[in-house]
């Protein structure tokens, strides 16, 4: 049975997201602290963590860095707080996804059986034979053996930010949609497509030499995003 850790201070919303997640069939941890739930990831690690970000003592973002220095595991946030610098924030730290409360519980369940689904691609790739390499310039995607290289340097990037390199590399030219993004790349037939613009941005960061006149990472205003050829 897949097990999912739940770090919020909220008693209320603890006790019920819990329950709910059981409901749902999955093993439920939970921690009113930071400091407890990474003791608790220590213990007996889930399958998925969630993470509240105004935690007292040591905050949510905090404990996402903590979290990512010693797992890959999948983290996403559970905030009220719904302002972009906050998504952008979080993202950076580490999460893999941000929901914002109320949490429906039904659409909860879905990221996460999503975000297991990802996990066991990228397992999967990481053990198959180098073969494609999808080249764009000085840009090059190998999606095989799940390295990113620019001008023949390694480029460290996230599991989702090259899932989200491979969708686009897939198809270059051809412009995605946010919606078509989250759907490929998330898993999801709804979210915050602001999740996507983030991890856009964050690539482009690390494969772009000017970030304000993008060559390899295009937007199309309006329509979406492309991988220029």
């Amino acid at each position: 049975m897949t097990a999912v850790l739940l770090i919020e201070d909220d008693d209320r919303i603890r006790l019920s997201l819990s329950m709910a997640l059981e409901d749902e069939g999955y093993t439920a941890y939970t921690a009113a602290t930071a400091e407890e739930g990474l003791a608790e990831q220590r213990r007996r690690p889930a399958d998925t963590v969630l993470v509240d970000l105004m935690l007292p003592g040591m905050d949510g973002f905090e404990c996402i860095r903590q979290l990512r220095r010693d797992t890959e595991v999948p983290i996403i946030v559970i905030s009220a707080r719904d302002d972009t610098h906050d998504i952008v924030a979080a993202l950076e730290a580490g999460a893999d996804d941000y929901v914002i409360k109320p949490v429906a519980v039904k659409e909860l369940a879905a990221r996460l059986r999503a975000l297991r689904r990802r996990s066991r691609v990228a397992a999967a790739a990481a053990t198959a034979p180098a073969a494609t390499v999808l080249t764009f310039g000085d840009l090059q995607v190998s999606p095989d053996a799940g390295e990113v290289r620019l001008n023949g340097a390694p480029v460290a990037v996230t599991r989702t930010e090259f899932r989200l390199l491979c969708e686009l590399a897939a198809h270059p030219g051809l412009v995605l949609s946010r919606q078509q993004l989250l759907q490929r790349v998330w898993g999801y037939e709804f979210g915050d497509e602001r999740v996507v613009d983030v991890h856009v941005g964050r690539l482009r960061h690390k494969i772009e030499t000017d970030n304000s006149k993008p060559r390899h990472l295009v937007t199309v205003r309006g329509l979406g995003y492309k991988l220029q050829p």
